[in-house]
């Protein structure tokens, strides 16, 4: 079982709880993975701490078993989680059953007994939504962020959120990510 040091916060978010808990509760992070996609970054690592204040905790389990009728409801409250409230609550339902399925509800066991970076990069693409893209994310803040050593292989070889060490560096990310997709769509 590989070692994991949480540090005491990400900055993704302007907000500084949802900012604590998604560097605490591997969930929270999973779910904002789960959210990055077609919304600012910091509304979808944002969203986790907003949807526990909806539904009372974020735990697998629990997600996993609501109506999702529920679900969608407290994605849909003003102000929506995301931008497609009705597929999002149902991807995150989904992420949620795969991990009380496959990890006993524990969403760190993802990464923390992947044996090796080829298998960390299975057991992270195959959840619910998460393409080579969010693999890769994902593994670069495992590995800077957390230290996981077998995540460093995952690592990309440009701008990655896992760099993002403070608000001044998130912008500095966000600004490089916007640069980088500019050169692969003139590319393409």
């Amino acid at each position: 079982m590989a070692t994991v040091t949480a540090p005491e916060r990400l900055y993704f978010t302007a907000d500084d709880e949802a900012n604590e808990l998604i560097a605490r509760d591997p969930l929270a992070l999973m779910i904002g993975f789960a959210l990055d996609q077609q919304v600012p970054l910091q509304k979808a690592f944002s969203s986790p701490l907003e949807l526990r204040k909806r539904i009372g905790v974020l735990e697998a389990a629990r997600i996993a078993a609501m109506d999702p009728a529920e679900l969608e409801q407290a994605f849909r409250e003003h102000a929506a989680l995301h931008r497609f409230p009705s597929a999002m609550a149902q991807r995150v339902q989904e992420l949620c059953s795969v991990v009380v399925d496959e990890y006993g509800g524990r969403a760190e066991r993802v990464w923390t007994e992947a044996a090796d970076a080829k298998d960390l990069r299975r057991r992270i693409g195959a959840l619910p939504g998460f393409g080579d893209m969010k693999v890769r994310a994902l593994g670069s803040v495992l590995a800077h962020r957390f230290g996981l050593e077998t995540a460093r292989e995952l690592v990309p070889d440009h701008a990655c959120l896992g760099e993002v060490d403070s608000p001044e560096a998130l912008a500095e990310y966000q600004a490089k990510k916007r640069a980088y997709k500019a050169t692969l769509r003139a590319a393409g």
